[in-house]
């Protein structure tokens, strides 16, 4: 009896933890994805939810969902600072992402793609 207890109370422990820590997500890193984003200035332009100078991330996230290309796509756009239509119509560089770390690109991807749910 003392070891269902036991096996319950670390199983209902292991649940909280993992819905309270929103870092790491389907294998996604939630906060390091977060702080590149930051770092880097992309919350100038995009925000979680609501259209800024360029879409949002929930509106870039329900563009590419189902669509194997998604993450590879973002990346480009991260990495080679192609001319973009921002929201009024106008054109602009995107900004290239300070890191050559293809694990934080990819991770910083595979985040804003997450963010469709």
């Amino acid at each position: 009896m003392k070891h269902r207890i036991l096996a319950s109370t670390l199983l209902a422990f292991s649940a909280v933890v993992l819905v309270a820590s929103p870092a790491v997500a389907g294998g996604v890193d939630a906060e390091a994805a977060n702080a590149l984003a930051k770092s880097n200035g992309c919350f100038k332009c995009h925000a979680l939810d609501k259209t800024k100078k360029g879409p949002s991330y929930k509106k870039i996230a329900a563009k590419y969902k189902g669509k194997a290309e998604g993450e590879e796509k973002l990346i480009k756009n991260f990495t080679t600072g192609p001319k973009v239509k921002l929201e009024d119509g106008t054109e602009e560089e995107h900004k290239i992402i300070d890191t050559k770390d293809m694990k934080k690109l990819k991770n910083l991807a595979q985040w804003i793609l997450s963010l469709d749910k």
